[in-house]
Order: C-alpha cells, then structure tokens, then sequence
C-alpha cells in the first residue's frame, strides 16, 4: 500500500466508522449499510487513487452477496487491521 497522507488516513478512519456501523445495524438493515459502505469504498478508492484497496472493495461485493454476520465481522476485523497499520 502506497504512503497515505493525512486526508487518505482520515477517510479511511471513516470508513472504518462505517463498517462499525453497519455490523451494529439491525438484521434487516445490515445488507443495505454494506451495500452503501460499498458505494463509499469505491468513491474513496476512485478519488485517492488507492487502487491497492481493489481487492478489498472485492471482498466486500462477496460479503454483501452472502449476508452472513460471520463474513460481515470478519471484514470488520480486516479492515481495523488495514486502518491500524496505516496508523
């Protein structure tokens, strides 16, 4: 992953508050907020040129598809790794 400055750090501290979100949502809101969280993974992606990222916004769309509250934790996990080690 390229050297990030502070604004890439920021939307990805964002986005990692939006996962958050979306694993605390209802049953029968959670594939919706994934669904949305998607659309603002690949607008950050797009706008910061973090294409290393792809495969995240991948794995995501595959999560979504199963809407299994294992895989959605499991993302999470992923994610709070990515956002920590660009700390």
């Amino acid at each position: 992953m390229r050297d990030m400055d502070s604004g890439t750090k920021t939307q990805l501290r964002r986005l990692y508050s939006s996962v958050r979100r979306a694993v605390r949502a209802a049953d029968s809101e959670r594939q919706h907020e994934f669904v949305m969280l998607r659309a603002r993974l690949a607008y950050t992606i797009a706008r910061h040129g973090l294409r290393s990222l792809d495969q995240l916004e991948k794995l995501l769309l595959q999560v979504t598809r199963r809407n299994d509250m294992r895989g959605y934790e499991r993302f999470k996990d992923l994610f709070e790794a990515i956002v920590a080690y660009n700390e």
